[in-house]
């Protein structure tokens, strides 16, 4: 085998998360008339259980739920309905399928009297089995006394009427089917029936009693409005001439008119005094600072003289004028005249009567200064008290305004009340007149003619769909569970092992081991080049250091091991020259194959020393080959193999042939094969097709790992190519060549 090849295995063995399905189609194709058959048997089953159910019809209606009322009057507070909002329409699909709706149709059309909706009818029409289960629960009951039992209940007409009824209107609501159009105010009324007219008949009927309904509903809220508005209105009046005569009493007991232009007044005559107030108390303030810096200058003239208030004043001013005007013309005279010149003496004595003037006036002042003071202070408090009774008057006014106002306005809120109440009862006495309602019918159903149900030939093209799905899911199934090795891909992909060549399945007696010169029979020759690829296989297997020593054995008994070395021996054979020998001292099969009488002589005699090579050495007329067989059955075969003389005589075997084919245990029973394999350049390892459990065979392949020795490859006895053809499991190994004959009948060896 080639070096792009191994790698080809290495990468395959390497890469096992990727999912093959290659290998699902193969698995399909191999139970492909096993899935069609299941598949054909339920979709028969299905087939036979659709055409017995009855055909069920639904028919629709559509209904049109308006959004704007027509409201002739603003009567929306009474029923506080908002339909302009998603909750209302939510509300009116939630009324159709509310059951108070459903048994007004079923007492309308008196369902619980027709056959499909009549309990009796269908106590009476009870199929076999429900029955059985009653009567079954009956005498348990009966036989059983500790259980709980319930006495028989007589009813009467009534409770049999109702109980009718109940079920009637459980039915209806049942299949009773309220889808809206999305976007739309149109809701679709379906109703689904084993009678095509009754469908139709229900969901009209239901559509009619819906509209109906929501009119009795207005006109039962008007009437009940018009009754609550009517005993308010009488209270609301008694309210209202109470407060009325309140309000009366309050005018009269207070004598007043107009109270609100005399607490105007008394706010203006406050406001007014409250600023005279101010003013005195400012003027006091002035007047009481003079007052006290004249009280602390005393008599002192000079010191009055100087002050503000006295300067400021314009009698003082007037007079400090004319004192100026005499100081200067004194001053001018002194120039001019001496002391005792008429003139001088006539300017001072006007200039001493000036100051004399002034000191009058300053005294005069100081007099007027304390009087102003004493009658500022007079007057703060006279309007003091004037204030203080002004506040009083319009606290007391004030007080009587707030009690009217509050009259007044108990008044105003029972009138408005009242007049509201009043308007609302004129309105509710007009609209229970005018009776609007809130749908109408678009589309009336009509009695369809096709049934909605079963969709036969849906159901049977599904049944046969998804009976196809459950064959391909237990294919797969099966496959799965399947541990055995059946083709190159699980060799690989299970083992991890290359494929040195595929025996066919070969027709033979059953319990009979396969015919000796089966190799040589021309009318077998597909075997014979199956073995003839094995053996190419392992000539090519190793072109550098050709393997001499060729182990051949399995993982259990009956896998076909011995015929496998037999055939292989006959094929190197016909090359050069070879030697089989057994190893397997426990069950030898070699000997009794190739008719040999039980006292020959073999491995065991030979190692043993008991015999010679010459003694122990069989030679196969027909073939050429040289045999050895296990001779005597030893206590102790594995010593033997594992003996120094063991490996001494293989030495001495290799020297006279030019192949030697050993036929050993198998390895899952004793250790005997890993042991012989030490002497061995190859080691085939034979596989019967999907039998032995992939995990049984990686045991033994362990066993050759573990001792440093490598299997050489794989090969997989007993196929039967004709099922593998139909999959095209080992399509190129044998088609190539034309061998396309396939026998039909099971090998054992």
């Amino acid at each position: 085998m080639s070096s792009r090849a191994n790698e080809q295995i290495e990468a395959k063995l390497i890469d096992t998360d990727i999912i093959d399905f290659g290998q699902y189609w193969t698995t399909v194709k191999r139970y492909l008339w096993r899935i069609l058959g299941l598949a054909l048997l339920l979709t028969i089953l299905v087939t036979l259980v659709v055409l017995s159910m009855t055909p069920r019809y639904i028919a629709t209606a559509s209904l049109l739920i308006e959004a704007e009322q027509a409201n002739v009057l603003s009567i929306e507070e009474v029923y506080g309905l908002d339909s302009s909002r998603k909750e209302y329409f939510e509300t009116q699909y939630e009324i159709l399928r509310s059951r108070h709706i459903a048994e007004k149709v079923v007492n309308e059309l008196k369902l619980y009297e027709n056959p499909l909706y009549n309990l009796d009818v269908i106590n009476a029409n009870e199929d076999g089995m429900s029955s059985y289960i009653k009567s079954a629960q009956n005498f348990v009951r009966t036989s059983l006394p500790f259980l709980p039992q319930q006495d028989e209940v007589v009813k009467s007409e009534e409770e049999l009427l109702a109980e009718r009824k109940s079920y009637a209107v459980s039915q209806l609501m049942e299949y009773i089917t309220i889808s809206p159009l999305r976007n739309t105010q149109v809701v679709n009324i379906s109703f689904e029936s084993a009678d095509a007219k009754l469908s139709a008949l229900v969901a009209n009927t239901l559509s009619d009693v819906y509209i109906e309904n929501y009119l009795e509903s207005k006109l039962d809220m008007t009437a009940k409005a018009t009754t609550w508005l009517n005993e308010s209105l009488q209270g609301l009046r008694t309210k209202l001439d109470v407060a009325e005569k309140n309000l009366s009493d309050f005018y009269e007991r207070e004598q007043l008119v107009d109270i609100d232009g005399v607490v105007g007044l008394a706010s203006e005559q406050l406001q007014q005094l409250s600023d005279q107030l101010i003013d005195a108390q400012v003027l006091l303030q002035r007047n009481k600072t003079i007052y006290e810096q004249i009280n602390q200058s005393g008599a002192d003239f000079a010191l009055l003289s100087s002050l503000p208030e006295v300067l400021n004043h314009p009698s003082i001013q007037n007079i400090k004028r004319e004192e100026v005007v005499a100081e200067s013309r004194v001053s001018e005279l002194k120039e001019v005249y001496g002391p005792k010149h008429p003139n001088m003496i006539a300017a001072i004595a006007e200039l001493t009567s000036i100051r004399n003037s002034i000191r009058n006036q300053i005294t005069v002042l100081m007099s007027g200064i304390t009087t102003e003071y004493r009658t500022a202070q007079n007057k703060v408090a006279a309007l003091k008290k004037d204030v203080e009774a002004a506040k009083s008057e319009f606290r007391k006014l004030s007080s009587l305004e707030n009690q009217r106002k509050a009259l007044q306005r108990d008044v105003d809120t029972n009138q408005q009340l009242y007049n509201s109440f009043f308007t609302r009862l004129k309105e509710t006495d007009q609209l229970g007149g005018f009776e609007s309602a809130n749908a109408r019918i678009l589309d009336s159903a009509t009695p369809p003619s096709n049934p909605a149900k079963p969709k036969k030939g849906l159901i049977i093209a599904a049944a046969f769909v998804l009976s196809l799905g459950l064959g391909v899911f237990l294919a797969l199934s099966l496959e799965a569970l399947n541990s055995g090795i059946r083709s190159v891909d699980d060799v690989e992909r299970k083992l991890g092992q290359r494929m040195l060549g595929i025996i066919p399945w070969q027709a033979h007696k059953r319990n009979q081991n396969l015919p000796l010169r089966h190799f040589f029979d021309n009318s077998h020759h597909m075997f014979s080049e199956a073995v003839r690829t094995l053996r190419t296989s392992l000539q090519l297997l190793n072109l550098d250091k050709p393997s001499q020593t060729v182990l051949v054995t399995s993982s259990v008994p009956r896998e076909g091991k011995s015929t496998v070395s037999i055939n292989l021996a006959f094929a190197m054979g016909q090359l050069s020259k070879v030697l089989l020998l057994d190893t397997d001292l426990r069950r030898p099969t070699l000997a009794k194959q190739f008719d040999l009488p039980g006292f020959q002589p073999g491995l065991s005699n030979l190692i043993a020393g008991t015999h010679t090579l010459e003694e122990c050495i069989v030679t196969d007329e027909k073939s050429g080959i040289d045999l050895i067989c296990a001779g005597s059955s030893p206590p102790n075969p594995q010593e033997l193999l594992a003996s120094e003389q063991f490996t001494l005589l293989m030495a001495k075997l290799k020297t006279q042939y030019e192949h030697i084919i050993v036929d050993s245990a198998p390895t899952q029973a004793v250790s005997d094969a890993v042991i012989v394999s030490k002497l061995c350049d190859s080691v085939v390892y034979v596989v019967r097709s999907d039998s032995t459990s992939f995990k049984i065979i990686n045991n033994g392949l362990s066993r050759f790992m573990q001792i440093g020795h490598r299997v050489d490859g794989v090969v997989l006895n007993q196929v039967d190519l004709k099922k593998a053809k139909k999959t095209g499991e080992y399509s190129g190994y044998y088609d190539q060549y034309g061998y396309n004959s396939y026998p039909s009948e099971s090998q054992k060896s």
